[in-house]
């Protein structure tokens, strides 16, 4: 009985170390048919047999690498990366885990992430520092980050000089507005102190005026001789007696000839 159990569990042994060769010769072939498919760029059906050898082996890196090719080459780039990942955690070798690195370094430059890239290259050469592909592309990736670094700085710099022009530029109209707000006033009062100034000139011409009688009526030159009554009549008396005295002169000259004199009568 005991022989019997230990033919048993030998053909059972048997049957299912073949049963898995079966399988694996299955998913090899999955996977040789995808690969012809693909260097013939049939890329929907190269994916469906990758697929289908993963669907029978979850981590078989060659199905999972393989598919990430041509999911890239189809510009599905997230899905790519994932088939990539997949590929890193199944590898059983640093040279597997350095060709899915590399390729995910590849998706992240694709999408202009350069300073991912940059660290899964770095990653990729940890397993494999003489790949000069990965390098080349460590290298490239390095300079395509420091140029956006710096073109960052630039186009930061040009934002802060652009926002402290147009501050300035906008102090300079507030500026504009608050004169052209204040300039009302300063008419107004300009107006003021010309109003002011004609009327502190008419005072002072009035005071001249005032001045200059007052100065007219101290001045005996320019201030006519107010005379009384008295002095008027006195006066007429005067030139009346003064008139008779001539009278009587011509009428003597009449009888008796002078000699004239120079005399200013007054």
């Amino acid at each position: 009985m005991k022989q019997q159990i230990l033919i048993l569990g030998c053909l059972l042994v048997a049957l299912m170390g073949f049963a898995q060769t079966s399988e694996t010769k299955v998913e090899d072939n999955l996977i040789y048919d995808g690969n012809e498919l693909h260097k013939s760029e049939i890329y929907a059906q190269a994916e469906k047999k990758y697929r289908s050898a993963l669907a029978r082996a979850p981590k078989n890196t060659i199905a999972q690498h393989n598919l990430g090719n041509t999911l890239f080459d189809e510009s599905y780039y997230g899905e790519a990366f994932n088939a990539y990942k997949s590929a890193t955690m199944s590898a059983q070798s640093k040279e597997e885990k350095h060709s899915a690195l590399h390729n995910m370094g590849n998706v992240f430059m694709n999408q202009k992430d350069y300073a991912k890239a940059v660290e899964t290259y770095k990653e990729a050469l940890r397993n494999n520092p003489n790949d000069d592909q990965t390098r080349y592309n460590y290298a490239l990736a390095k300079e395509l980050l420091e140029n956006e670094n710096q073109n960052q700085d630039q186009n930061q710099d040009q934002e802060n000089k652009d926002n402290k022009d147009q501050q300035n530029q906008d102090q300079q109209n507030q500026d504009n507005k608050d004169s052209d707000e204040q300039s009302p006033k300063d008419d107004s009062k300009d107006n003021k102190d010309q109003d002011q100034e004609g009327e502190n000139k008419d005072q002072q011409d009035q005071s001249d005026k005032e001045k200059d009688s007052k100065n007219q009526q101290q001045d005996p030159k320019t201030q006519p001789t107010k005379l009384s009554p008295q002095q008027l009549k006195n006066l007429l008396e005067a030139m009346n007696n003064e008139e008779k005295k001539v009278q009587d002169k011509v009428n003597a000259k009449k009888a008796k000839p002078v000699t004239p004199k120079s005399k200013k009568d007054w």
